[in-house]
């Protein structure tokens, strides 16, 4: 069946960008070049413990709770080296801020395979192109750093949106900035509820990229998994 779409829209982490190092890693390497000796593995547990607390406690970045989503991460990543035992205040401020302005390069984040080539092609299809992602406003920097950003007319961040996926209300901002209808609309993401689920809810068509091996989710029609975003343009191109 032919799907008549006029807007794609996408998720960005672990769909068309990854951290070339985990979390644990990138922060252990920069607290040893201000040197501080901390154990990546011991430092990736403690930090996905503190972010998922924070997310907890501060949803999407602390929006509406009088927080800035800068505020958010510098807190995050301070606490995270607290509990891997640094105690030095002035050491942890002068790591946050590093660290901060390291996430927004493209040193930290590499495109996954297919990405580049997808997004162009599907560009020169005619499709309008836009970014739905539970990120902060960092992003439209990380997406000129790896020159992704000219793909994309918007780029909406749940901080920029004030809700976060699931939430259908991101997806409607979309669809009006990308000037669609639901059933004209599809989304691309890795997340089953946020990106697959959600999508569909809001009435739009969506795509789960499902790379192999992965821990096999729930069921997915076939036809709406990409094993590599290559699959992409034969889904959408009939």
């Amino acid at each position: 069946a032919m799907l008549r779409l006029r807007l794609l829209t996408w998720d960005v982490k672990d769909t068309l960008l990854r951290l070339r190092q985990p979390v644990g890693q990138s922060y252990a390497a920069e607290a040893r070049a201000q040197g501080l000796q901390v154990q990546p593995e011991a430092l990736g547990r403690c930090f996905r413990e503190v972010y998922r607390a924070q997310s907890r406690r501060f949803p999407n970045y602390g929006h509406g709770q009088g927080l800035s989503s800068r505020q958010w991460w510098l807190d995050v990543v301070k606490q995270s080296f607290r509990l891997s035992g640094v105690q030095d205040e002035a050491a942890l401020t002068k790591l946050a801020e590093k660290l901060y302005r390291d996430y927004c390069s493209s040193n930290t984040w590499e495109l996954l395979p297919g990405a580049a080539e997808t997004l162009g092609r599907c560009r020169q299809l005619g499709f309008r192109m836009g970014v739905v992602s539970n990120f902060d406003r960092r992003l439209e920097a990380i997406l000129s750093q790896c020159n992704l950003r000219h793909h994309f007319e918007f780029v909406l961040t749940s901080e920029a949106a004030g809700f976060a996926k699931p939430d259908g209300r991101i997806f409607e901002q979309a669809l009006r900035l990308g000037g669609a209808r639901p059933e004209q609309a599809a989304h691309i993401g890795d997340d089953y509820s946020r990106d697959y689920r959600a999508a569909r809810a809001a009435g739009m068509h969506s795509f789960l990229l499902r790379a192999a091996g992965q821990a096999e989710g729930p069921e997915v029609p076939p036809e709406h998994v990409l094993p590599t975003l290559s699959h992409l343009l034969a889904r959408i191109e009939k």
